[in-house]
Parts: C-alpha cells; structure tokens; sequence
C-alpha cells in the first residue's frame, strides 16, 4: 500500500531533499514508522519521547486534521496522501 508524503523543507535533509516520498501503513503511527525505517532520524523530528506526534507539528490525511479524526489510529488506504506541515505563529 503505497501513501504519499507530503514533507516540510525543514525535515527534507532526512529524505535526500525529496518533497514527496512514498512510503506504507496501514494507519498514521505504521506510516511515521515506515519513514522511520527509510528516512533514518526523522522520526524524532515527528514525533516526542512518548511516540506521540509534536505539538507544534500538524499532521494531514486527505487535508484532514489527524486530530479532528483518529489521531495516531487513524486508517490509511493506497492513494492517501499524508501531509506534515510545521504549525505557524506569528503576531
């Protein structure tokens, strides 16, 4: 099952400069994992020390806010596309 990634310029260092990778899962923790195996590092970057995606780190799937579904659980199916987009302050 193949989900595209949508990644930020800050995390591209981990994906040779790609802004889209592919990788599986059968739900959102499997896919951080899967980067976690391909992109070796960027699962720290994603994620705090108790697994769970940072606070200031949005997390997509089809444009919907993780948090408004599933969170971590929240299902894949081959075609999803998973963006990561870094929360933005500003005043």
């Amino acid at each position: 099952m193949a989900i595209k990634v949508l990644v930020p310029t800050p995390l591209q260092k981990f994906t040779n400069n790609q802004a889209t990778i592919e990788a599986t899962g059968g739900n959102v923790q499997e896919l951080i994992d899967s980067l976690e195996s391909a992109c070796p590092g960027i699962k720290d970057r994603i994620c705090d020390e108790s697994g769970k995606p940072r606070r200031f780190l949005n997390l997509y799937v089809n444009s919907e806010d993780i948090r408004f579904l599933e969170g971590v659980d929240t299902q894949l199916n081959d075609g999803d596309e998973v963006s990561i987009v870094p929360a933005v302050a500003g005043g």
